[in-house]
């Protein structure tokens, strides 16, 4: 007889609802006790700097005026003309990243205006300084264990550099957090079993290379990573399973091909104007001096906390412990060890990636500014790499005696007071900034909105937060935000006075009417007409000069150098010194120039005419190409002054030497008495298209033209 088997006993729906509510509070409390001290802490900080700027500015404030460049285009982009700075100018890649403003368009578009929108730039920043802080400590939990992670995630919310950073309005800390979390989630892939590559990972560490890609463009540095990862280690082992490390790699391609489309050419104005890769006074070995003086200086000032000669600035002190740079060091040799002894070799690889990124910004020649924005998105590497040191220590100290293991949270304890100790001081500083910004670049952008017609347009120095707050078109001299203006900026002062003369004569609505810039930044006062309006400011540090002027535009001057005052026949020929475009088109060789030897000369010819000239100084030899009529004779002429070679009694102070394709044509003798002009003839047998011409000095001098005339029955030749 067949026998019934028992019904399974099915629990009764109240037990049921029970254990789900057990099992979400459990889950709950195991997030709370994860999360909650990081939203404790970043709440705080957040708290103490919102207030101390509130308090300082009395609303909401950057402390960089860079931060209302973004800001700018994410108004661009939420009214419908993205990456455009105004409305109606042509395209620009002034902003530092791609991302950010997208990020804060979205607060523009439902109303977050004027100052409205730092809240907004404050509230991602600091929560992306929370994931951070998440990210360090499991990017460190593997390698280190996780009373050293724990470490790791409290260095990073107690270093000055990143909250600083986070309170600034700029991108670096959500900058930061994308590559992080790249590399963690990278790591994760290469250390988990093939069955847990899915599609949605991988679909994941595509999205984030191209996240880092797109906020920065040292992000490209973990784009690549991220593809390497998804490349050798792929979901399947075919073409097709590699796909995705093609999908990662595509976003290092994507902006320079997109700046391309867009505007002609695949750098952007921010890579021209402050990259020592192209600018035309580091090339070869200047280059490398340059490069390898800013690793000199971030290894043995930066990270050390004091300056790299005595009486320079100490940039990083605000930040980094004093004679912290060995510990620095050693924190990468613990990440190599922890790695190899753990296992996680492409983990450790990723975080030594990270860190040694900060180097990359020694190829900008202005990665000092801003409060060192350009070298924080990387210092978590650093950070955990302190983490893991406290680990190796305390390893060593547990081989004496086991319970000894416990010098690991203590060394991590330490390394976060000596940082800790430090951010009253940048809580106070961020305060300080934002008030400073708003007492000048933020004043000066309000005033010239009420006070400016509406037909002005502004030239500045500082692009930020007076296109922000002041409504008008800009004309950008460092060429951020102005297309084709940052090799000229990047040449130097007499260039860009030459340049303006050309825009005179081509597009004179190009120019500005007005200019809001630092009078000593701009160094052209030939330009400034009557001043109008100044905000000075003594007590902040972050600004560019401590009175800031806007004037009227004045142009009468420009072109009044163009001429010699030499009586000669018909100009042949014209090479005008500084001039870029003439210098190109006459192949003027720099021969060793360096930045800063450029002037632009204000004074009387002497018929008492008022002559404005720009020029390169400390030349001891120019060569240039002559294009001259074959087989007729022309007049030199050479504006110079050598006043910088006088001497007080031994007669002439430089003796100029005019070469001819090799062939000596003249030696003349300059007084050093001022800027003068100096003539010689070129004979028909030398004349031609392209006439080589070396002209040497024996002393340092300033030139500023070359003329090829007809020649004049009243000047006497060399």
């Amino acid at each position: 007889m067949a026998t019934q088997e028992p019904a399974e006993a099915k629990p009764l729906p109240r037990q049921t609802a029970a254990s789900a509510r057990a099992e979400t509070v459990a889950r709950w409390k195991r997030r709370g006790l994860a999360y909650g001290p990081i939203v404790v802490a970043v709440a705080f900080l957040a708290e103490r700097a919102i207030a101390g700027v509130l308090a300082k500015v009395g609303h909401a404030g950057a402390a960089l005026d860079d931060a209302y460049i973004h800001f700018q285009y994410a108004r661009a982009l939420a009214e419908g003309h993205p990456l455009r700075f105004q409305a109606g100018e042509p395209v620009t890649s002034g902003a530092t990243s791609m991302l950010w403003p997208a990020l804060l368009a979205p607060f523009w578009a439902l109303g977050a205006r004027d100052d409205a929108i730092v809240w907004f730039a404050w509230a991602l920043s600091f929560a992306a300084l929370g994931g951070l802080a998440w990210e360090s400590f499991r990017l460190a939990e593997r390698l280190a264990g996780r009373a050293a992670a724990v470490g790791a995630g409290a260095l990073v919310l107690s270093f000055g550099g990143l909250v600083w950073c986070a309170a600034s309005g700029m991108e670096v800390v959500p900058f930061a957090w994308a590559i992080a979390r790249a590399t963690r989630r990278a790591s994760e892939w290469v250390e988990g079993p093939p069955a847990d590559r899915t599609r949605r990972r991988g679909a994941e560490l595509v999205a984030l290379a191209w996240i880092a890609a797109l906020f920065r463009p040292e992000g490209a540095v973990t784009c690549l990573f991220v593809a390497v990862t998804l490349a050798f280690w792929p979901a399947r082992p075919s073409w097709r399973g590699r796909a995705p490390a093609l999908a990662a790699a595509a976003a290092v391609a994507f902006l320079p091909l997109l700046l391309w489309a867009l505007t002609g050419s695949m750098r952007s104005n921010t890579a021209v104007a402050k990259l020592y890769p192209g600018n035309p006074y580091y090339a070869g070995h200047a280059l490398w001096a340059a490069v390898e003086a800013n690793v000199r200086l971030l290894v043995s000032g930066l990270l050390n906390g004091e300056p790299l000669t005595p009486g320079a600035p100490a940039y990083s002190a605000e930040f980094v412990p004093r004679g912290g740079a060995p510990l620095a060091m050693a924190g990468l040799g613990a990440i190599a060890l922890l790695g190899g002894k753990t296992r996680s070799r492409w983990r450790a690889a990723g975080v030594l990636l990270v860190a040694l990124t900060m180097f990359a910004p020694c190829f900008y020649y202005t990665f000092l500014w801003n409060r060192l924005r350009y070298l924080w998105p990387f210092a978590p590497g650093w950070l955990v790499g302190l983490a893991c040191l406290a680990r190796v220590v305390g390893d060593v100290a547990g081989s004496v005696r086991a319970r000894w293991r416990i010098v690991t949270p203590i060394v991590c304890g330490v390394f976060v007071g000596m940082f800790a100790a430090k951010v009253e001081w940048v809580l106070e500083d961020v305060a300080q900034s934002a008030s400073g910004i708003d007492r000048q670049q933020v004043a000066l952008g309000r005033w010239a909105r009420t006070s400016l017609p509406p037909e002005a347009r502004i030239g500045v120095n500082d692009t930020g937060a007076i296109a922000y707050f002041g409504d008008h078109r800009t004309f950008d001299i460092v060429g951020l935000t102005t297309n084709d203006e940052a090799r000229y900026y990047v040449a130097g002062v007499g260039s860009r006075f030459e340049h303006y003369e050309r825009l005179h004569d081509t597009a004179p609505l190009r120019l500005p009417t007005h200019f809001i810039v630092y009078p000593e930044w701009m160094g052209m006062p030939a330009v400034l007409g009557e001043p109008l309006h100044e905000a000075t400011v003594t007590d902040s540090s972050i600004l560019g000069g401590q009175t800031m002027r806007a004037y009227e535009a004045d142009w009468s001057k420009l072109g009044s150098g163009e001429a010699p005052w030499t009586k000669t026949g018909a100009i042949v020929d014209t090479v005008d010194v500084a001039d870029l475009e003439s210098e190109a088109s006459h192949a003027y060789d720099l021969l060793g120039a360096r930045e800063f030897q450029q002037v632009v000369r204000e004074e009387e010819s002497p018929g008492g005419a008022t002559v404005v000239d720009g020029g390169r100084a400390e030349r001891l030899e120019d060569r240039f190409v002559a294009h001259l009529v074959p087989g007729k004779p022309v007049r030199g002429i050479v504006r110079l002054d050598a006043g910088a070679a006088a001497t007080l009694d031994l007669g002439p102070a430089t003796t100029v030497l005019v070469l001819a394709d090799g062939r000596p044509l003249a030696r003349l003798e300059a007084n050093g008495e001022g800027w003068e002009e100096l003539s010689f003839d070129v004979p028909a047998d030398v004349s031609g298209e392209r006439t080589l011409f070396e002209v040497r000095f024996s002393g340092a001098v300033t030139t500023f033209h070359y003329w090829f005339a007809a020649p004049s029955p009243d000047v006497t030749g060399g």
